[in-house]
């Protein structure tokens, strides 16, 4: 395994150092797992389920806490974080889930001012109870998802790429700095799947954001991330850019379990 080389503190937007999660029924999904994230970095995390993957991203937004370790990220620590400091963070980390989220009967447009919540007081029902500057700003946000034309649509109306473009927009109604995206494409055929990922890396790349996703295909996790972090039992077992990586070496992070769940997996990810 090749660890990628720290940065200046000053350029990093997550930094995990020696971080473990156990959770009460015993399973240990994160083991002492260390990882630098530069700033405007987009990394893909890849590995079996159950590999702790999805575990590594809920305590980056403090949704797990830690067994053991420390989580900062930019500049916050997750780890001691609570309260204030915890709402603050969250409301510039951004997340992308593989289900979408969505409220079905809701517009589009409703479903992406949910994403200003975090900046006001009290609830809200329908569109017209937002400010206007809000209004304008989720129209925005979903002209660059390029759903516009269905701003009034119903969310349960829409393809699932189209939903899924809904969430991304919805998260960016926080001006996130870091985005964290859970699976996002597993649900979407080949040609939807690929431009949502354009879609965030055209975007990541407009606004400097640090995007951390875990995705099970291999080949769109070579062809549209900047590095790859490969998990296996809740270890890194593979961190490299991807210009130093070949399709056969990522596989190894599958490879070397050799259980039957291991070969279904590969060969998913070789049709997909």
């Amino acid at each position: 395994m090749q660890v990628i080389n720290t940065v200046a503190d000053s350029d990093v937007a997550v930094k995990v150092t020696s971080l473990s999660k156990r959770f009460p029924n015993g399973t240990l999904a994160l083991d002492n797992v260390s990882l630098e994230v530069p700033r405007g970095q987009v990394l893909a995390l890849i590995g079996l389920s159950g590999s702790g993957k999805s575990t590594l991203l809920r305590t980056l937004n403090g949704l797990h806490a830690p067994t053991g370790g420390k989580v900062v990220v930019q500049g916050t620590d997750v780890s001691t974080a609570n309260g204030k400091s915890l709402r603050k963070l969250r409301h510039h980390i951004g997340f992308v889930f593989q289900q979408f989220g969505l409220v079905g009967r809701a517009t589009c447009m409703e479903n992406v001012l949910v994403g200003s919540l975090g900046s006001l007081r009290g609830p809200r029902l329908g569109v017209r109870s937002y400010p206007v500057a809000l209004r304008r700003k989720a129209l925005e946000q979903l002209e660059r998802v390029g759903l516009s034309e269905q701003a009034f649509q119903r969310a349960d109306t829409l393809s699932g790429g189209q939903m899924q473009r809904v969430a991304i927009a919805r998260s960016l109604m926080q001006e996130p700095s870091v985005l964290l995206a859970d699976e996002p494409v597993a649900s979407l055929d080949p040609e939807s799947a690929n431009q949502v990922l354009d879609l965030i890396l055209r975007i990541a790349r407009e606004d400097g954001m640090t995007v951390i996703c875990t995705l099970h295909q291999v080949e769109l996790a070579l062809g549209w991330s900047d590095r790859i972090v490969g998990l296996r039992a809740g270890q890194v077992v593979l961190d490299q850019m991807n210009a130093q990586l070949s399709q056969d070496q990522v596989m190894e992070v599958y490879r070397a379990t050799g259980t039957p769940m291991q070969f279904e997996t590969e060969s998913a990810l070789q049709s997909a």
